[in-house]
């Protein structure tokens, strides 16, 4: 099969591009997502895959969208930001571009792309964990992609990770990504610039003296500047998401976990605590061998990559 495309179904905007083989992007096109109205995003998915496929010679459509999806790849069961409930996406969809269509979860999308070209190349057994607002994973194991009975395999954000914890959106208590995620990063930041802390200076000074205007990138700045106290952050937040790592080595155990997701660009102020509480807590340290730690290599492009590739090979794996 030569090219395909690959779609990134987000809440604010569905980006769209051809991909060849090699997993290069050779092509683009993006709208926002209307996202309260389930129908017409969908008319907006088939605008954009009818825009690239008048233009290049295209063989399948790959959807990522981020929710559950079924074990066939084709109904949306539940997509928090996109009003899709029980929604037969591929059906729709393939209807109207006449080519056959595959949905895919974006996190699982984006572990394949970074399994087939980007930081888990030559790696048989990963872990993609992917830290934006939320915390989203992707499981590939002896080559092949893990989706679980149901589809809905490697929602690594919602093990509880401190028992009757902070309250998550999902509803329960002390999940993971309440402690480890972008989400949390913030609401840390912003809490401490709220107190009137003069260790959060810094921090009201990039967000115009406002606490509620601190983002992930202002946080990131500031850490990256040398800002004692955004730093102290990321290793708060390092510290939480290796212990969530080692959970996870011991139950899947991996040779790499690969790191991606807007709170990654951080690099080593979140990747260096996170190795070290990993070790600190990994079980049988010392006489196992260990899951390096990497950085995702293809960004905010590996969703659109990995759902194209995926609608490449939608059967073995």
């Amino acid at each position: 099969m030569g090219l395909t495309i690959g779609v990134d179904i987000g809440g604010t905007k569905v980006a769209g591009g051809v991909v060849d083989e090699d997993g290069t992007i050779i092509a683009q096109a993006r709208r926002d997502t209307p996202s309260t109205d389930s129908k017409a995003a969908l008319d907006t998915i088939v605008e954009v895959v009818r825009e690239l496929a008048a233009e290049h010679p295209v063989d399948a459509v790959g959807l990522g969208a981020a929710g559950f999806i079924d074990e066939k790849r084709s109904t949306v069961l539940f997509a928090p930001n996109l009003s899709w409930r029980n929604t037969p996406v591929k059906e729709y969809v393939q209807q109207h571009v006449e080519m056959p269509v595959y949905v895919e979860n974006d996190a699982n999308a984006a572990a394949w792309a970074e399994y087939r070209f980007g930081a888990g190349q030559g790696e048989s057994h990963l872990l993609c964990i992917t830290l934006g607002t939320g915390i989203g994973g992707g499981i590939v194991v002896g080559g092949h992609l893990y989706r679980g009975r149901y589809g809905i395999a490697a929602e690594f954000g919602h093990m509880r990770v401190v028992p009757e914890g902070m309250r998550c959106g999902c509803g329960n208590k002390g999940c993971w990504e309440m402690y480890a995620s972008g989400h949390a990063l913030v609401r840390e930041a912003r809490q401490l610039a709220a107190s009137g802390s003069p260790m959060a200076e810094r921090l009201l000074e990039l967000s115009g003296g406002q606490p509620e205007r601190i983002t992930g990138p202002i946080v990131t700045q500031a850490a990256q500047e040398g800002d004692p106290v955004s730093i102290e952050l990321f290793e708060e937040l390092g510290h939480w998401l290796g212990q969530g790592l080692a959970s996870l080595a011991a139950i899947i155990d991996p040779g790499c976990f690969v790191i991606g997701g807007g709170v990654s660009e951080a690099g080593d102020l979140l990747l260096k605590p996170a190795r070290e509480a990993f070790h600190r807590a990994l079980t049988g340290r010392g006489h196992r061998p260990e899951a390096e730690i990497r950085l995702a290599a293809l960004g905010n492009q590996a969703g659109l990559v990995g759902a194209a590739d995926l609608a490449r090979h939608p059967h073995p794996h």
